[in-house]
């Protein structure tokens, strides 16, 4: 077998099955386990896959600036806002990250529910222009462009001083082994501590999500609450999610 179609088959199985496994690829192909190693070494160099150990994970694709992923799979954001708005109750201090989904959130609250907003996303914070019951604490410091957020020691600062009920957080891959990555350290550091001061988290999350990982570790799973997902898109493989002992919110 030459080496460009043991890749390909690689990834077809990462596709298929959300992992491979090198002893088991060796065995099944008949070659050597340090030349499945050394193709997901190689591979992982290219961008395509994560190693771990053992084996390797798909990588979750790059995603696209605020601006871009504004449109995208905008009716199951819309449900997933609807599940996280059930989860609120009046007076609730609610930190809601960047991202669009977190800004569907934003549009669905009630105009009658009063609420504190915290938020380090500006974007986010201009959701509440026009919304009467609710109080907006806008977190500063270096603005990340990528996804319109702040972050840096500024940012962490005014985050110490809080204790939100509840944080609504954004990450770009979820995995029942790797936990809650994104693609920044910067912003992965600012969700931990937003989790670390936050007495509940909750993490809305479109299919594309699921079984992936990125490059920066926000939280392994028991360090959440629990996933909101939308019924219809992969909300029925999420077994190694309920073992970790997270709770599963449908939309």
């Amino acid at each position: 077998m030459l080496t460009e179609q043991r890749r390909q088959m690689i990834l077809d199985i990462l596709t298929r099955e959300g992992r491979a496994l090198a002893g088991q690829l060796a065995r099944d192909w008949n070659v050597s386990e340090d030349t499945i190693r050394r193709d997901m070494r190689d591979m992982a160099a290219d961008g395509l896959l994560k190693r771990v150990h053992g084996g390797a994970l798909p990588m979750a694709p790059v995603l696209p600036d605020f601006s871009a992923r504004q449109g995208v799979a905008t009716e199951e954001k819309q449900r997933l806002a609807a599940a996280a708005i059930r989860l609120l109750s009046p007076r609730q201090m609610v930190f809601l990250d960047g991202g669009t989904t977190t800004a569907e959130i934003a549009r669905q609250i009630p105009r009658e529910m009063a609420l504190t907003i915290v938020t380090h996303a500006p974007t986010i914070a201009a959701e509440f222009e026009h919304h009467p019951a609710v109080e907006v604490i806008l977190i500063g410091g270096r603005l990340y462009k990528h996804s319109m957020v702040a972050v840096g020691a500024t940012a962490i600062a005014a985050i110490d001083r809080l204790r939100p009920d509840i944080f609504f957080l954004g990450v770009t891959a979820t995995h029942p082994v790797e936990g809650l990555t994104t693609g920044d350290f910067e912003e992965a550091a600012i969700k931990r501590r937003i989790i670390e001061r936050s007495a509940a988290t909750y993490v809305p999350l479109t299919a594309d999500k699921l079984d992936a990982v990125s490059p920066c570790l926000v939280a392994r799973l028991p360090e959440i609450t629990g996933l909101i997902v939308a019924t219809g898109n992969g909300a029925d493989g999420l077994m190694g999610y309920r073992e970790a002992g997270v709770e599963i919110v449908v939309a």
